[in-house]
């Protein structure tokens, strides 16, 4: 009975060791600085050969691609460095998803139309619930309320 306990611990999978190798679904986006369509396919073609990747997408007006896939957001900045771009990951965030896009350091000239930096002063307080209250009533807002 030994014998079999012993070599059985050989033969069999543990499923935690499995999970643990498989990384989660997710999408990278990269700054990388693209002149012509050749930089844009060498690009592309590092990356979607990639185990793991299921789309890649360049936008080369904004200089940014963005990766989909089961895939490591560093080995997809490393490969796209391999082509010889500088390459960094995207910095920016949307212009309407931060409360104070004007404060320093978050407004960037290079940044694209609709995108300011992502930093930590720009991004509100989350117990900060009197200023939205106020913004309610504003007339910077369109959907305030109209009963004045």
């Amino acid at each position: 009975m030994g014998a079999l306990d012993y070599l059985s611990n050989f033969c069999t999978v543990t499923s935690t060791s499995i999970r643990s190798r498989r990384k989660p679904m997710q999408t990278v986006e990269i700054k990388v600085k693209m002149d012509c369509d050749g930089c844009e396919r060498r690009v592309k073609n590092s990356v979607k050969h990639m185990r793991g990747v299921k789309t890649v997408e360049v936008n080369r007006k904004q200089s940014r691609v963005t990766v989909t896939g089961y895939v490591d957001p560093n080995n997809v900045l490393k490969r796209i460095k391999s082509t010889g771009k500088r390459a960094e990951f995207w910095p920016y965030i949307p212009y309407n998803l931060v409360s104070y896009p004007y404060v320093s350091q978050a407004y960037d000239k290079r940044a694209p139309a609709g995108y300011v930096k992502n930093v930590v002063q720009a991004v509100s307080a989350p117990n900060a619930t009197d200023e939205r209250i106020t913004y309610m009533f504003s007339d910077d807002n369109p959907n305030a309320c109209s009963i004045m």
